[in-house]
């Protein structure tokens, strides 16, 4: 057996293993995954595993130690140490850091609060009906301090109502009062919290972009670039085609207003003729 003040060589073999992988691809995360069932942990791991992403779960103590021991081969990782808090899990790959987040924050679900938790937003209950009949339920949500009232036989909240500021604590009252209006004010998932690329680190509120939004905006000016282009008259493969069809619609319409024949204002003249002469004819009462 060890002797006293010695480390097992599980543990030994387990750290050694650790700064094998913090120093095996290009990406390094830490994820945290405090709050997730085991069962949704294990099929979290299992999808991230087929997708390229496996994650190694690992106890604080030892990460920490085969990160300090990695960063002395890989100084880039220094950032990364402070990250190592709470249930931490590691993942290494290679990828875009910005798709990692994305691909980790689609693993988090709406999730009951049980009490005790903190809001990590304003909860703020909608007024309307409820799903409960009248009874003493109605006593149970003022007490909470929901505006909770009876109304043509039906319990309603009267108002839109903060009833729990961010950054405060969540009652065991109030969280059974939203569970039972089926309000879930908590997430449960994997969460991204810092990613060494290379030799840049990217902190989780940097990995946070709205990329559907940053898309979006690519799409709104590249439509506003082209109107601009069109108003100038600026030549390009995208705009040539659109100004040409533009310049064409243009000579057909002042063709005919002019008059002038030709096999392809024909029609339209002939139209106008028609239209002109059953307007004269309505006026005259012929």
């Amino acid at each position: 057996m060890p002797g006293r003040g010695s480390v097992h060589p599980e543990k030994l073999a387990e750290v050694a293993a650790l700064e094998e992988l913090f120093l095996s691809k290009p990406m390094t995360a830490l994820v945290g995954f405090r709050g997730v069932p085991a069962s949704a942990l294990q099929s979290m791991r299992r999808e991230l595993r087929q997708r390229g992403h496996p994650i190694k779960v690992a106890t604080n103590s030892a990460i920490g130690h085969a990160l300090d021991a990695a960063v002395k081969k890989r100084p880039a990782l220094e950032p990364l140490v402070a990250q190592v808090q709470d249930q931490t899990a590691v993942l290494t790959a290679e990828g875009n850091p910005f798709s990692l987040y994305q691909e980790l924050f689609k693993t988090r679900s709406p999730t009951p609060a049980r009490g005790g938790e903190i809001a990590p937003h304003d909860i703020v209950v909608p007024s309307g009906p409820t799903s409960f009949k009248p009874g003493p339920i109605v006593g149970e949500l003022q007490h909470a301090g929901f505006p909770a009232a009876i109304e043509k036989g039906k319990v309603v909240l009267k108002k839109a109502t903060l009833i729990v500021r961010a950054g405060q604590p969540i009652s065991r009252e109030v969280a059974a009062m939203l569970t039972r209006l089926e309000i879930f004010p908590l997430e449960v998932g994997l969460e991204l919290r810092a990613v060494v690329e290379g030799t840049t680190f990217f902190p989780r509120e940097l990995l946070a972009v709205d990329l559907d939004g940053q898309r979006a905006g690519v799409v709104r000016a590249h439509h506003r670039a082209i109107a601009v282009a069109l108003e100038i008259g600026y030549p390009s493969a995208l705009t040539t085609p659109l100004l040409i069809a533009r310049a064409h619609r243009r000579a057909l319409a002042l063709a005919t207003a002019a008059g002038y024949v030709t096999p392809t204002t024909l029609p339209a003249i002939l139209a106008r003729a028609l239209r002109e002469a059953a307007a004269i004819e309505h006026l005259t009462g012929a």
